[in-house]
Formats: structure tokens, sequence, C-alpha cells
């Protein structure tokens, strides 16, 4: 009697890709003569390998470039991801070669999903999409390197700036802008909390601050107080090179250039005898940067002329004797602009000896356009723009300095 045959069982898993590939390879083929398990009969053999074989040669080879050996084994439990496999070897072993075989082809179907059938080698960059440049991450201490960040870097490469620029009284930049940052006030434990890849600090840092730094692996890089257009424009490279934006440090630098072409005078001009006069009567005197920017908007520094430097004293009495044709009162009331109180915050800018002064104008200049170089300069010139259009022609024997430096200079305390 003729036993009917059942179809052959496989132990691989439903959820595995293996076996629907399983069966869609053999699950259509003639059924062999049944064996028992582990029957090593010549005949049992060699009948189930001569049908096998017969049905792979009559069968269109599928796989692709894959390459079948010659067995009667499915080509995807001989080919784990297109490497040749031992289970033919496994699957002459009779009983234990087929248990054998089905732990293999359990694991070949596991790992076919997972590996590659071929490994192509990794494309080559264009030429035009270059490998992405590293951006640090960065602290910084100093209000004047907070407003150049502000415009450089991206916000995510500012992990804090200083206190000051979360200071209406002390920030360079706009502080609603200043506000989309963290503040520190430089602690040593503040910085090496937020794990920055370089610090930016001053010339003012403390030393004993600095050195700390230094013993934590923290890189501190000191940058200087401009004083001159040309010393802040080397200031937003050396800034912008070091956080690896150069081309919008380039930029800032365009539109510093151009906002200092706008605000200059018209060809012939005579430059307007100016005094910078703050708090105390302390003024911006030679070698320094509002003196430069002056100069390049139509301006004759009136306290360098005499020889004063920066941060000098100019008394009252000096300025009621030889009066320039434009004082700029930069006291805190002129930090929201011209107005009718003009110095009212302060005893000497505001002396009714200076109102007297028929011959000379004031003017108010927010203070913080006095320090910092970078988008400061920009504000600072254009609001210079503005106060020079609506000054009167400069008077001749101003322009060559009144007195001259020997009286402005003589008694004064350096």
């Amino acid at each position: 009697m003729r036993t009917r045959t059942p179809q052959p069982q496989t132990l691989l898993p439903r959820e595995s890709g293996g076996l629907r590939r399983f069966t869609e390879h053999w699950g259509s083929r003639p059924e062999v003569p049944a064996c028992p398990l582990g029957s090593l009969s010549r005949a049992c053999r060699g009948a189930g390998t001569h049908q096998a074989k017969t049905q792979s040669s009559s069968r269109p080879r599928e796989g692709g470039d894959l390459r079948q050996p010659n067995t009667t084994l499915p080509p995807l439990l001989l080919h784990g991801g297109g490497r040749p496999s031992l289970l033919p070897l496994l699957f002459r072993g009779g009983g234990r070669g087929v248990v054998l075989f089905a732990f293999a082809a359990l694991a070949a179907s596991l790992t076919s999903g997972c590996i590659p059938q071929s490994r192509a080698a990794p494309e080559p960059l264009e030429e035009n999409h270059p490998p992405k440049q590293h951006h640090p991450t960065l602290v910084s201490l100093n209000p004047c390197t907070d407003a150049i960040l502000a415009e450089v870097a991206d916000p995510a490469q500012i992990l804090a700036i200083s206190h000051y620029s979360h200071d209406p009284r002390s920030t360079s930049m706009d502080a609603a802008e200043a506000r989309r940052f963290p503040a520190t006030r430089g602690t040593v434990e503040e910085v090496l909390a937020l794990k920055p890849d370089i610090v930016l600090g001053s010339t003012f840092t403390d030393p004993a601050t600095a050195s700390a730094y230094s013993r934590l692996g923290l890189r501190l890089e000191r940058i200087g107080m401009a004083m001159t257009v040309e010393e802040n424009h080397a200031q937003i490279r050396q800034i912008a090179g070091l956080i690896g934006q150069p081309a919008r440090g380039e930029a800032l630098i365009a539109r510093i250039n151009a906002a200092l072409a706008a605000a200059a005078p018209p060809a012939g001009a005579a430059p307007i005898p100016t005094v910078v006069w703050q708090s105390g009567g302390m003024v911006p005197g030679d070698g320094t940067l509002i003196a430069d920017v002056l100069r390049r908007t139509g301006f004759a520094n009136f306290a360098a002329a005499r020889g004063l430097g920066q941060a000098d004293l100019l008394p009252l009495e000096r300025m009621l004797a030889d009066p320039p044709a434009l004082i700029l009162v930069a006291g805190r009331s002129a930090e929201t602009g011209q107005g009718s109180n003009i110095g009212g915050d302060d005893r000497v800018l505001s002396h009714p000896a200076l109102s007297a002064l028929k011959t000379t104008r004031r003017a108010a200049l927010n203070p913080k356009l006095l320090y910092c170089g970078g988008p400061t300069l920009i504000a600072a010139a254009q609001r210079l723009a503005e106060v020079r259009s609506s000054s009167p022609p400069a008077r001749p024997e101003l322009v060559e300095g009144g007195g001259g430096p020997s009286q402005m200079v003589e008694g004064h305390p350096r």
C-alpha cells in the first residue's frame, strides 16, 4: 500500500523572512519518497537526491548574482548573505545531518534578512560637498565679544554670555537678543559645568581664574580691546576663525564698512571739533576706537587734539575757556537718545555754564557706543551721521584747535 508522503515541514519561525522564501522556492516541488528519520539506506538517500537534482536542473536559477552550489539544498539555506556554507557536509550525515541541517537552516534564515546580499563600496564624497567642519562651543566673558558672537556664531555654539549683556546699563547688544542666551559671571565652577570648547575672555581676565581654566583643561582665548577700526576687523576675523565661521566674520566686516562709508562726510567738508564728554568729565582721547570712528564720520576729536588720552579728565573750567563746536554728552540720560535733560543725571554735564555757551551745541550719545567694536560700530556710525547732518558748519578757528594743546593740558592731572 502506497503511503502518502507528508509535505516537508520547517522549524523556521513564521515571522522570519527565511520561511517565506523557503516555501516560495520549494513548496510547489513534487514529493520525494519518504524515508525514516535517520535512515542510512543508500536507496532511500539516493532516490531523494536523484529526484532533487533532476528538479533543480529543470528549474531556472534564481537569486541574481548568487552562485548556486551543486547540491540539493535550497540556495537560500546555502547562501547566508552570499557566503558559501558547510551545510552539504552536514547533510551527508544522515539523521544527525538532518538535525544539524535544521539548526543551520534556522540560523541562515534569521541572518539572511540582516546581512546585505552585496556590500557596495562607500560612495566617494563629491567635490561640492566637503566634510562638515566642527563648530566649537563657547562661553563668552566679555560684553564686546558677546555682541560679535551673536552676529557670527550659531546659537547652539553659544553656551553662555557675560552677565553684563543681561544688564541694560552695560550691554553692548540688544537686551532682547542677549536674553536668548544664558548668562554667566565667569566663575570657574560655572564655566566648567558648561563644558565649552573655548572660553573667550579679555586682557582683564583675572590671572588666578585663567590659571584655573588651564589646569582644568579649558581653552582660554584672550580678546584685547580694539583701538582702531582696523584692529576691530582683525578681532572679528580672529573670533570668527576660532568658532569656524570665517565667512560670517567677513560679512559683518562688510556691513561695518558700509555703515562707515554711508556716514562719511561730503567731500571737502570741514571736520566738526567735538568733545565726547562722559560722567565726571571723563573723555575718550587719542588712541581710542571712538576717536577713529569720529574721524571717519566727519568729526575732529577735540580732546585728542589737546593731548588727552583714554579715560582722561577734562575739567569744566578748561571746557569753558576753550569750548568746542559740539559736545557729545555720553551720560546715562543719553541712553534713550537726545532729550531736553541731556546730562541731567550728572552734576558736571548739566552745569548751567554749558548752556551759556552760545556757539557750542550739545547732543546725546549713548555711552554703550563708546567701548565695543563689532556691530556696535554700525549703530555708532548711524548716530554720528544723524548728529553731523543737523550740526551747523564748523568754525575754522575751532578746527585749528582754539587755544592750542598747551593751554588745555597745562595744570591738568595726568
